[in-house]
């Protein structure tokens, strides 16, 4: 092994305490903000605080997370996204519709979809900034529902929102994926079956119950509709060894990335939620075996 391929292999096994490093960085401001808010009871409540923590941590992380997905996220979401390869035109479905985006943080992902609801296509140049393409006509999207139970994301998002003009077609729906459809738990209601596209973006991982939250949200699936992918799962390609180190990483991992886990087979969970007519889920096409943070992306059609 040369030593550029050897330096690669040992950043990427550092990558996520890189990650953890930075979100304990946050715990000062962390602490100060539940004390301005006087939400004492949260620095001793482990939940509560983790996720407080997470919420200043993605603040912070978040714009660079995008900068490094959009190169897929965007042409995902375009329809310009088959078997892992990024095409120059449509090749499968826009996102469309009533939208539903689970885990919408802090709206990372907002310009994107103001930019395909005014039929601006957004592209992806090679070092992976995005420029906007020749308009293409209005899209057929009417709603967006942004999932994000973070009080403190939530907020953020509603300024997002704003900010990239899509507050008559955006909705943030501050509660959990099994409160989607319970009237009693927030402003709206979302039925079964009334759904055409759902988006996850690196938020699967961090879900309460995700097999049951996964079937839950097939089930608000129309017939024919989308689900759109971009999620880190599970290790399968590295090896046992591979495999047993992102195990030990998930251990402190919990304690500065809130509710996120790094061992879960979401791909698995997607595929099996319910019958598909079509499955299009890939690893990423531009991530090494020895990835310890890998992901899938692609679509599965109802």
């Amino acid at each position: 092994m040369s030593f550029a391929a050897l330096k690669d292999v040992i950043v990427h096994l550092l990558e996520p305490w890189i990650l953890m490093s930075i979100s304990f960085r946050h715990i000062p401001q962390t602490i100060s903000s539940i004390v301005s808010s006087g939400d004492l009871w949260k620095l001793f409540s482990y939940n509560a605080f983790t996720e407080a923590l997470f919420g200043h941590f993605w603040v912070t992380v978040g714009p660079e997370v995008k900068e490094l997905g959009e190169e897929y996220v965007i042409p995902l979401l375009e329809g310009r996204l088959a078997d892992g390869k990024i095409h120059d035109r449509v090749v499968d479905s826009a996102v469309h519709g009533t939208i539903v985006e689970v885990g919408a943080g802090t709206g990372m992902w907002a310009d994107v979809f103001a930019r395909i609801a005014a039929g601006a296509d957004a592209d992806s140049s090679t070092d992976g900034t995005a420029r906007k393409r020749k308009p293409t006509g209005p899209s057929s999207i009417t709603k967006i529902y942004g999932v994000e139970p973070n009080a403190q994301c939530a907020e953020l998002l509603k300024e997002r929102v704003r900010e990239v003009g899509l507050t008559d077609l955006y909705e943030v729906v501050p509660v959990g994926i099994e409160s989607l459809s319970d009237p009693n738990a927030w402003s709206g209601q979302i039925q079964p079956g009334s759904v055409d596209c759902i988006v996850t973006v690196m938020c699967l991982c961090s879900i309460p119950e995700p097999e049951k939250n996964i079937q839950h949200l097939y089930k608000l699936l129309k017939p024919g509709g989308h689900w759109y992918v971009y999620e880190h799962v599970k290790t399968t390609r590295g090896g046992p060894l591979l495999a047993l180190y992102q195990r030990l990483v998930s251990i402190p991992w919990r304690l500065f990335l809130g509710s996120c886990r790094i061992c879960r087979d979401t791909k698995t969970s997607l595929v099996t939620a319910g019958p598909w007519r079509k499955v299009d889920l890939t690893h990423l096409p531009s991530e090494p075996p020895y990835e310890v943070l890998p992901h899938v992306l692609g679509t599965l059609t109802k």
